[in-house]
């Protein structure tokens, strides 16, 4: 069954369903080599070797690159694998607490009880008490990068639940002003360690084949969150009295205690389990995760893989930042932030921090937190439509999630940032105008009134299919492994707590007092960012889509990733990784000839 003049007869193409061979072969997409496919697996499974010399017959041990997966990729392998999935699926509700505090300060900051119950609180002080959560929230998430490596995740986990059940009873339980403040701060630190464990910890259960879409969940679940947290709030804007802002406040405390109790029965991470030198709790957990007996992890080839890349992944670390085997936990962590800003990482570092930048000052955090009051500037009046048609912008950017899953890879990242900052700029600055031209008498141009709205859906649209996902899948891509966990935590830091005070704190701070004063110069600060956001995608930014990541060195000129992947060869044959893969090679190759 030849199908390349140079391949032996059992090898037979990936796209031929034959399963009495048991080694596949098939052109592969990693050129300049073929791949070859084991299919045969003990207990289910893939391996493909793709040779890096030889262009026919079997692959050569020396000279391959390997990938491998437990089961079908997407969907489908999310569904296959429920355990993990709904491992992390339970820990994506960190995600949801951050976007229900996002949707619901909106509602609570323009309810009747609330503005009556303290009438001296006014543009300023409604900042303050959405911007003092974001601050703290800086200090939570780095604070927690330290600790979840020296402590495990659950008890991590527990803590940072725990002190966002504090904060969010404070704010349910509040009778002054202050109360609310104090709250948030609380409430703020344990959302910023939360927002940094959580989709660490899905990361390091996930296998292969659907870490993509699970890391794709923490988004869908900040989003959610969002949606939620509006529209408990515009359903209990017209309860009597307080009960009207303290029942929405009061619901984040059921993912909050729920996360808490249940992250409990979580498995622990293997992948800090190695690094804690407990390779034998972390063999143990990680067939658990993969869906394999104790019995069948002894012998599992592909599990015997991932426990040796893990152990690789750690040494790695450890010998390019200089670490003794007594270093743990502080001395790491702060070895690893200092390298970031190295003449080697530098540039790859600000493009991490920049795209989360660009993410707040887009705009987007103002239409969350001051929804109804932006849209009451734009000219729709009277509670029930102006929080209707604010809550529409949670709508469409949960929808629009959804697309730029599908299409990321095939676009590329950088025409979607190009066309974003395009988009999200033009939507901005038309409604600038708008509000400039008939801002005085919206009465009298109705019309106007909803080609504004219709340009602040478009900007959301605009927003969820590219500076939104984009921002979590950029960073992990253009940082070299070694650094490449710390790489990605500053990057996040960066976004979703405002790069510290600079940016996402001033938005919470000062945009109510550029509405109070002008609209329409409010709209024109988002639009500058937005078409400065496009000058930034296509002058500085690199096309990472469908590149490997060994080769992204070459589109920023340097060898910071070549020189990891030089130490990391050295390991895996120090470890035995190399050998394992030399016998799968061997075995496999002798059981089809037979």
């Amino acid at each position: 069954m030849s199908h390349n003049s140079g391949a032996p007869e059992h090898y037979t193409p990936l796209r031929t369903e034959d399963p009495e061979h048991h080694v596949v072969y098939s052109p592969s997409v990693h050129a300049p080599g073929e791949g070859y496919r084991i299919r045969s697996i003990p207990y289910g499974g893939s391996l493909d070797f793709t040779p890096t010399v030889s262009n026919s017959g079997p692959p050569s041990p020396d000279s391959y690159t390997y990938t491998y997966r437990y089961g079908p990729p997407g969907v489908t392998g999310l569904l296959r694998n429920k355990y993990t999935f709904a491992c992390a699926l339970f820990a994506s509700i960190g995600g949801l607490t951050f976007g229900y505090d996002q949707g619901v300060i909106a509602n609570v900051l323009v309810m009747k009880d609330f503005l009556r119950r303290w009438p001296g609180v006014g543009p300023w002080e409604k900042g303050v008490m959405t911007a003092v959560l974001e601050l703290f929230a800086l200090a939570g998430s780095l604070t927690y990068g330290v600790l979840a490596d020296k402590y495990s995740r659950r008890t991590t986990f527990v803590t940072a639940c725990v002190v966002f059940c504090v904060g969010s009873a404070l704010q349910c339980g509040a009778h002054r002003f202050s109360d609310l403040v104090v709250g948030r701060a609380i409430g703020g630190f344990g959302v910023g360690a939360l927002s940094m464990l959580c989709p660490l910890y899905m990361a390091e259960i996930s296998p292969p084949e659907f870490r993509g879409a699970l890391m794709a969940m923490e988004q869908f679940s900040i989003v959610l969150g969002c949606v939620l947290g509006f529209w408990a709030g515009f359903f209990t804007r017209g309860v009597e009295g307080s009960a009207s802002w303290r029942i929405p406040l009061g619901v984040q405390l059921i993912p909050g205690i729920t996360l808490a109790v249940g992250c409990i029965f979580l498995p622990p991470s293997p992948r800090l389990l190695v690094a804690q030198g407990r390779n034998d709790e972390a063999l143990r957990t990680l067939a658990k995760l993969r869906l394999r007996s104790e019995h069948e992890a002894q012998d599992d080839p592909l599990l015997q893989i991932e426990m040796l890349e893990m152990q690789v992944e750690a040494r790695l670390i450890r010998q390019t930042q200089g670490l003794s085997t007594s270093e743990t936990g502080i001395d790491i962590g702060f070895k690893s932030w200092a390298r970031l800003f190295s003449r080697k990482f530098i540039d790859r570092t600000w493009i991490g921090i920049m795209i989360m930048v660009f993410q707040q000052w887009s705009g987007i955090n103002a239409l969350l937190y001051y929804g109804p009051t932006l849209v009451r500037e734009i000219g729709l009046k009277g509670d029930t439509i102006s929080l209707v048609v604010s809550g529409g912008i949670g709508i469409v950017q949960f929808i629009a999630v959804l697309p730029a899953i599908a299409y990321i890879d095939r676009v590329g990242r950088k025409a979607l940032l190009r066309g974003g900052g395009i988009v999200m700029g033009c939507s901005h600055l038309s409604i600038a105008l708008l509000v400039g031209l008939f801002g005085d008498d919206w009465a009298s141009h109705s019309t106007a009134v909803w080609v504004a709205v219709g340009c602040v859906y478009l900007f959301t649209a605009s927003y969820g299919v590219s500076y939104g996902p984009i921002g979590w899948v950029l960073p992990p891509e253009v940082f070299p492994q070694s650094v490449r966990s710390k790489g990605v935590a500053l990057s996040t830091a960066s976004n979703w707590y405002a790069n510290s005070v600079l940016h996402s704190f001033l938005i919470g701070l000062v945009t109510p007092v550029l509405l109070e004063t002008s609209a329409s110069i409010t709209f024109l600060i988002f639009a500058s960012a937005c078409f400065a956001a496009y000058v930034w995608a296509t002058y500085w930014v690199p096309e990472t889509a469908n590149v490997p990541l060994e080769d992204i060195d070459t589109l920023f000129g340097s060898t910071a990733g070549q020189d990891d992947l030089r130490i990391k060869h050295q390991i895996e044959r120090e470890l035995g990784l190399h050998d394992l893969i030399q016998e799968l090679i061997r075995g496999y190759d002798s059981d089809a000839d037979e």
